[in-house]
């Protein structure tokens, strides 16, 4: 087994999750946000949806600079949110499944502008961005969801909304 394995396979798991709350995106709230300083909950489902493919695009290098990162527009529906996900996914999974263990322990950097913000193992990348920063994200979408009465779907256990052991 490589190192990566264990990390394709909890990144199959989270993303079959998030998966599950970016398909509850209600079209006509796209536009709200809990408050003014808040991203939209379009902005903030694309932003989710797009970080297997900052990763995708960036793993196999040995860093990336932010200030070359091209920003694609947020599509206007979340089905359209949902299939670049997936694609996205699919796209991170490929690259992450290229990795040797050499390479998986490889130094990596992220710069702005030349300006290196920080550098460390390849694989602490994935576990920082891939999964970590995912993951805090995906909690934000979670609150979201239910502060606009959608309900939510099991993330580590089932929710109040889909409970199969709560009574009434």
């Amino acid at each position: 087994m490589r190192m990566i394995d264990p990390m394709l396979m909890e990144f199959d798991r989270e993303a079959s999750t998030t998966k599950k709350l970016l398909e509850r995106l209600p079209d006509d709230k796209l536009s709200w946000r809990p408050h003014p300083r808040s991203m939209t909950l379009q902005d903030l489902a694309w932003h989710l949806a797009t970080i297997p493919a900052t990763v995708a695009a960036g793993v196999l290098l040995d860093g990336m600079d932010l200030a070359e990162r091209v920003k694609v527009p947020a599509p206007g529906s979340g089905a359209a949110i949902v299939e670049a996900f997936a694609a996205n996914c699919a796209a991170a999974k490929g690259a992450m499944s290229q990795l040797d263990d050499a390479k998986v322990l490889g130094a990596w950097t992220l710069s702005s502008g030349g300006a290196k913000i920080l550098e460390m193992p390849r694989i602490a990348f994935l576990r920082n961005i891939l999964l970590n920063h995912s993951i805090h994200h995906r909690g934000q979408l979670s609150v979201y969801l239910r502060l606009l009465d959608v309900p939510l779907p099991p993330i580590y256990g089932p929710t109040a909304d889909e409970n199969p052991f709560r009574k009434g």
